[in-house]
């Protein structure tokens, strides 16, 4: 088994798991290196969850792996919330998007979901994101949140890659999630670090509320379950600009031991790997190797 699992975030519906490892190996090994940890681990000790092809449409081979989704496929309820949601912290992030009116929601009809798209379109964040693209994001997020059994596949397919020895587990965007309740599945796991990057984890009603095992407490004195022993260090890492790490500190809702960090990615705030190449990051990963 793996010392080191990776978990993948939205989108990578059209990958496997030797070309993500493939992309990450090298991103990770410059982190350990910025924390002057090379060469503690080597590519054969790292292994990649890999869920996404559960969201690839059978028989359809499209240039970006989606459906050929508009404005008018955005659904009421979570997925216009959530876009609402990514509208507001872009506008909070970017000079140059507008920001959206009212109280962050979206009125159900496809004019006001254009506009959110067109906002988000001339943002940094989502400059280079086609639109059928930041839709089928939406899809696979609810999918995951909302169908028990899509639920189910993605945790086991990454429970499967955790073993005796893994003692990471780094997880990305929507993959923080799926690594975040499947080490809640596994008490007796023996990972010693849980690596957060990119996470929307802290987002109040549409992830956190829904999380597997469910959150205890009411209100503000809700609290998530530690996802593992005595031994496990929790750290997350949000970019500045990153629209999906909505919530930028995890602490006050999983408890004073999770600590969180705000990095500098640059335009490319949500990318796995401007986060896996940060010093913080190497020098996360390389605590739970030592």
């Amino acid at each position: 088994m793996a010392r080191v699992v990776c978990v993948h975030g939205m989108g990578q519906q059209v990958q496997g798991e030797d070309r993500l490892r493939s992309v990450w190996w090298p991103a990770l090994s410059d982190g350990l290196r910025r924390a002057g940890a090379e060469g503690l681990v080597a590519e054969p000790d790292v292994a990649v969850g890999f869920y996404g092809d559960l969201f690839r449409p059978a028989g359809q081979f499209l240039a970006a792996g989606d459906p050929p989704y508009t404005a008018g496929d955005v659904e009421d309820g979570f997925e216009r919330e959530l876009l609402a949601a990514w509208w507001q912290a872009a506008a909070e992030s970017d000079p140059g998007v507008v920001a959206p009116d009212g109280d962050g929601t979206l009125a159900a009809t496809p004019r006001s979901v254009q506009a959110a798209l067109r906002a988000l379109s001339g943002s940094q964040f989502f400059a280079n994101l086609a639109l059928r693209a930041v839709v089928a994001d939406l899809k696979q997020v609810r999918a995951y949140l909302t169908d028990q059994q899509v639920r189910e596949q993605a945790r086991g397919r990454v429970m499967a890659q955790i073993g005796p020895d893994t003692r990471v587990v780094v997880a990305h965007s929507l993959g923080s999630v799926v690594a975040y309740e499947a080490l809640c599945a596994l008490p007796q796991h023996g990972v010693r670090a849980l690596v957060t990057i990119g996470s929307p984890l802290g987002i109040r009603n549409l992830v956190f509320d829904r999380l597997q095992p469910a959150p205890a407490g009411t209100g503000k004195e809700l609290r998530g379950t530690w996802p593992g022993g005595e031994q496990l260090a929790w750290t997350n890492l949000a970019g500045a600009g990153d629209v999906v790490a909505l919530v930028k500190d995890l602490s006050p809702l999983f408890g004073e031991r999770q600590r969180s960090a705000l990095l500098s990615n640059g335009v490319h705030a949500h990318d796995a790997t401007s986060y896996l190449t940060d010093e913080l990051c190497g020098k996360a990963i390389a605590e739970g190797l030592a």
